[in-house]
């Protein structure tokens, strides 16, 4: 018999006033999964997660997160869910064992104080566990926010935008972390704006104005937008980028550290195009396999912004 996904919503819908800031929005999360979350700031990649977890009313739509209806259960899927926002929302005048402790007292966790114990030693935290939450950077104020998360077991993990304004070690921390709750069992929905991220997730949806544009396999997206993709090295790359703009075949054109990446869906249009660029000579041309980031930016160089400001 096949799994129960964790989530399975359709059309969900949310207005604020006279703006759509989600629009029919479809998405089936399978248990275990690490789910990327991709989309620019004001896409509602927010907004969709708070009404995933009960905290916002869908103005339309329907569906169930943890076998609960997210629409007349909004309670029950609180209680099972961990959410990390994407600002520090703990208590920073507290300190780190204090602040878990105020969590597990209000999940009513059982035998709180030895889960208190277990989630300073299993994130690391115990050496400063009592040190004031105020005080911590942004890596240490990341793990205890996640330890907050995981106080109660919760099978479901949102979190948003949760390795923002961290550093490299920090995040790599973090995804380790991730993966091991994974292996767990437990289902992760992860909104991130870092394409080193999005390749750790199984799958990936990338949503845009408050429209989903895609989603699926992490590793089928560049096929999935039918991408074909060639790398440039050598000299002179900033004139030849722009004499690529509006070749035929180009799509578009991106640097990607010392190479320029030149895409299009139109495979033998953007071949003959590199041919009389490799004529010229001076730079190396290699046809090279699509990636998540080019086709992040194809997708959304396609998208329509209906809003004059952004919208989280």
């Amino acid at each position: 018999m096949t799994e129960q996904p964790v989530i399975e919503v359709k059309g969900l819908t949310k207005r604020f006033g006279d703006r759509t800031v989600v629009d029919h929005f479809d998405i089936v999360v399978p248990k275990g999964a690490i789910y990327g979350f991709l989309g620019p700031n004001g896409s509602g990649k927010t907004t969709t997660i708070r009404m995933l977890c009960g905290l916002l009313l869908p103005d339309a739509g329907e569906g169930r997160c943890l076998g609960f209806d997210v629409r007349r259960e909004s309670g029950r899927i609180k209680a099972e869910v961990g959410y990390m926002t994407q600002k520090f929302s703990l208590y920073e005048d507290l300190t780190i064992r204090e602040n878990l402790d105020f969590v597990a007292r209000m999940y009513r966790v059982k035998e709180r104080r030895k889960r208190v114990d277990e989630a300073l030693e299993g994130l690391g935290l115990a050496d400063r566990a009592g040190q004031l939450a105020g005080t911590l950077s942004g890596g240490w104020k990341q793990r205890l926010a996640l330890a907050a998360c995981l106080i109660h077991d919760p099978k479901l993990l949102l979190l948003d935008e949760p390795t923002a304004g961290v550093d490299p070690k920090a995040r790599r921390d973090f995804w380790d972390e991730i993966r091991r709750l994974s292996k767990a069992g437990v289902t992760v929905l992860v909104s991130t704006h870092y394409m080193d991220e999005a390749i750790q997730c199984d799958f990936i949806t990338y949503i845009a104005y408050g429209h989903k544009l895609i989603d699926g396999r992490a590793s089928e997206i560049p096929a999935m937008v039918g991408l074909t993709t060639w790398r440039a090295e050598g000299p002179n790359l900033v004139a030849i980028e722009e004499q690529l703009h509006g070749k035929p075949g180009v799509a578009q054109v991106a640097r990607f550290g010392s190479g320029l990446h030149v895409s299009g869906t139109d495979a033998l249009s953007l071949a003959a195009t590199v041919a009389e660029f490799q004529a010229q000579a001076g730079q190396v041309w290699t046809r090279v396999p699509a990636g998540l980031e080019e086709a992040f930016i194809y997708l959304m160089a396609g998208a329509q912004d209906n809003f004059s400001r952004d919208v989280a």
